[in-house]
C-alpha cells in the first residue's frame, strides 16, 4: 500500500514537471505586459480568497487562528504584488548608456516549491506570484499536514493565471506527497532551483540535492526590553506578535530578554496583557511537553493556543491566558523554554547588565536561530545600531512586531514568506527572498577603454637561443671561407677579406 502510494506520487511529480517544462518555454515569449497582467490577475484573485483559505488551513491543519492566516494570505499576495509590479523581469532591464552595459533578464525555467505546514496556503501564493512575474515555472511539493489547502490555493492562482492568458501547466503540485517525491522532485533534471522553505532537514536536503537552492534556517528570535524601551508599549507588542497565528511565523519571538532596571515594569505589563507565570512544578509539567527528548520540538503545540496547550500539560489557567512565561537562566538543547517553540510559550531571562542582555541574545541565537531575526524595544538609537553590528542576524526589527514585522508586515522591509538566512545560517542570501532572486542578469558590454597591450620582455632562454643561433651562423661562415682558401694555399689579408665578404653576401641572400 506505502509502495503504491510512493509511486504515484512520483509518478503525478514527473508528470507535472513535464506539463511545467512545456509551459515555461511557451511563457519565455510572453511581453512584460503580458506578465504582469498574469500576475496582478493572481494576485487580486488569490487576495479575494484570502478568507476561504485561511478557515481551510485551520481546519486541515489544526494550527493558528482564521483571521490571522487571512492577514498573511493577503500578505502572500497582495503586499507581494504591490513590492514586485513594477519590477522589470523580462528582455532588457537596465540599460547604463554612459558605461555601454545592457542588462537582460532570463529566467531559470522550472522551479521547485517546498511549502510548510505553518503557513501553507500563503507561502503558496507568494512563491506562485515571484515565479510568474519572472516567467519561470513551478511544481509545489505540500506539506502531507496541509495538502489539501495548499493545493486549493496554487488551483486559485492556476485558474486565474491561465484566464489572463498564461500557459496551462505553468504551475504544478504533487496532490500526494511524499519523502521521496519530494526528493525525485529536488533532483529531477528538468527543475533548475529549488525554493526550499521548511524544517531543517528539508532545507538541507534542497542544499544537497546538486542544484541551485534558496533554503531558510530556524527562527530561534530574542526579544530584548531595553533599559529605555517605552515597556507597556513594547510588551503589548510583544504578545500581540507572539499570539499573532499562534507564534507560527519563523520570525515570531521565542523568549523575552529584560533589562534588570525594567524588570518589574515588564512583568506588571506581561500580566495585563494576559501573560500567565507557571510556577516551578508547572514548568516541570510544561517542559515535558515542549520537548520530550533534548532539542525536538513536540509538534502538537506548534500553532495552538496558550490554553490548549496548557490542558496538554494538565494546567489550569485563566481563560483570558494569552501566552506561557516561565523564568529561565540557563540556555540549550535541554532547556525546553529556550528552544524555537513555534507556540505562545516564551522563557523570560533578566539580564543585570547591557553585555549580559547581548550574551542572552547570542546563546539563543547559537541555539537555533543564528542569522534569522532579532527583535529590540529601545529609544537608544546606539543601542539598535550597536546590535546591527554585532549580531548574528540577517534582520533585525526595532519598536515593532517581530512575526509580521519581519515579513514586511509593519516595516518596510520585502514582503516575503521565506526569508534567508545567510552565511549566518548556513543559506545564499540574507534577504526576504523575493522575484529579483529567480532571474539571471545576462550583461550585454561594449568596449569603453583603450589598452596597449605590452610586448612581452626577452625571456633568458630566448636570450640564450639568440646567442647560440648567432654563434652557428659564424661558424657557417667560417667554414665557407676555409673552403674557399683549401685550393689556393696561402693568401694575402685582403683576399680573405674578400672571400668574407663574398661569402657574406650569398648567406644573407639566402
Amino acid at each position: 500500500m506505502s509502495l503504491d502510494y510512493d509511486l504515484q506520487a512520483i509518478q503525478e511529480m514527473r508528470e507535472a514537471v513535464k506539463r511545467a517544462k512545456v509551459a515555461q518555454q511557451t511563457y519565455l515569449s510572453y511581453t512584460q505586459e503580458q506578465v504582469d497582467a498574469i500576475v496582478k490577475k493572481v494576485a487580486d484573485t488569490a487576495f479575494e480568497q484570502s478568507l476561504t483559505l485561511a478557515k481551510l488551513a485551520v481546519e486541515e491543519t489544526r494550527m493558528g487562528v482564521v483571521e490571522h492566516k487571512k492577514i498573511k494570505n493577503e500578505v502572500g499576495s497582495r503586499a507581494v504584488y504591490e513590492s514586485i509590479k513594477d519590477e522589470k523581469t523580462v528582455g532588457v532591464i537596465k540599460e547604463d548608456r554612459v558605461n555601454k552595459v545592457l542588462e537582460v533578464a532570463d529566467p531559470f525555467g522550472v522551479i521547485a516549491g517546498i511549502i510548510p505546514t505553518t503557513n501553507p496556503t500563503s507561502t503558496a501564493i507568494f512563491k506562485v506570484l515571484i515565479a510568474l512575474k519572472t516567467r519561470n515555472a513551478i511544481v509545489v511539493s505540500p506539506h502531507p499536514r496541509a495538502v489539501n489547502c495548499t493545493v486549493e490555493a496554487l488551483n486559485i492562482c492556476l485558474k486565474a493565471a491561465v484566464e489572463a492568458g498564461a500557459p496551462d501547466g505553468i504551475v504544478g503540485w504533487i496532490s500526494k506527497p511524499s519523502m521521496e517525491a519530494t526528493s525525485e522532485l529536488m533532483k529531477h533534471r528538468d527543475v533548475q532551483l529549488i525554493l526550499a522553505t521548511g524544517g531543517g532537514a528539508l532545507v538541507r536536503a534542497a542544499y544537497s540535492s546538486g542544484k541551485p537552492a534558496y533554503g531558510v534556517g530556524p527562527g530561534n528570535v530574542p526579544v530584548y526590553i531595553e533599559k529605555t524601551a517605552k515597556v507597556a508599549n513594547a510588551v503589548k507588542m510583544i504578545v500581540d506578535s507572539k499570539t499573532f497565528d499562534n507564534g507560527t511565523i519563523c520570525a515570531t519571538e521565542q523568549a523575552i530578554v529584560v533589562d534588570r532596571n525594567v524588570y518589574q515594569m515588564a512583568g506588571r505589563e506581561l500580566k495585563n496583557n494576559g501573560a500567565y507565570f507557571l510556577n516551578e512544578e508547572e514548568k516541570a509539567k510544561l517542559e515535558k511537553i515542549i520537548s520530550p527528548a533534548p532539542g525536538k520540538l513536540n509538534p502538537d503545540i506548534v500553532g495552538q493556543s496558550a490554553i490548549a496547550i496548557a490542558q496538554l500539560a494538565n494546567l489550569s489557567v485563566p481563560a483570558n491566558t494569552s501566552v506561557l512565561i516561565a523564568e529561565e537562566t540557563r540556555v540549550g538543547k535541554d532547556v525546553p523554554f529556550s528552544i524555537e517553540k513555534l507556540s505562545p510559550i516564551f522563557g523570560l531571562y533578566t539580564a543585570n547588565s547591557y553585555e549580559e542582555a547581548k550574551d542572552y541574545c547570542l546563546k539563543l541565537l547559537n541555539l537555533g536561530g543564528r542569522g534569522h531575526s532579532l527583535s529590540l524595544h529601545t529609544s537608544d538609537d546606539s543601542v539598535a545600531k550597536e546590535f546591527a553590528l554585532q549580531m548574528p542576524v540577517s534582520r533585525i526589527m526595532v519598536n515593532t512586531l517581530s512575526s509580521i514585522g519581519a515579513v514586511g508586515g509593519t516595516t518596510a522591509l520585502t514582503p516575503s514568506l521565506t526569508l534567508g538566512c545567510g552565511s549566518f545560517g548556513g543559506n545564499i542570501t540574507s534577504d526576504n527572498v523575493s522575484a529579483k532572486h529567480l532571474i539571471n542578469v545576462k550583461r550585454l558590454a561594449y568596449g569603453t577603454k583603450e589598452i596597449k597591450i605590452p610586448k612581452p620582455a626577452k625571456t633568458v632562454l630566448e636570450d640564450h637561443h639568440n646567442k647560440t643561433d648567432a654563434k652557428v651562423e659564424m661558424e657557417e661562415i667560417v667554414t665557407l671561407v676555409m673552403k674557399q682558401m683549401e685550393p689556393i694555399g696561402e693568401v694575402t689579408q685582403e683576399e680573405i677579406s674578400k672571400m668574407v665578404n663574398s661569402v657574406l653576401k650569398k648567406y644573407q641572400n639566402n
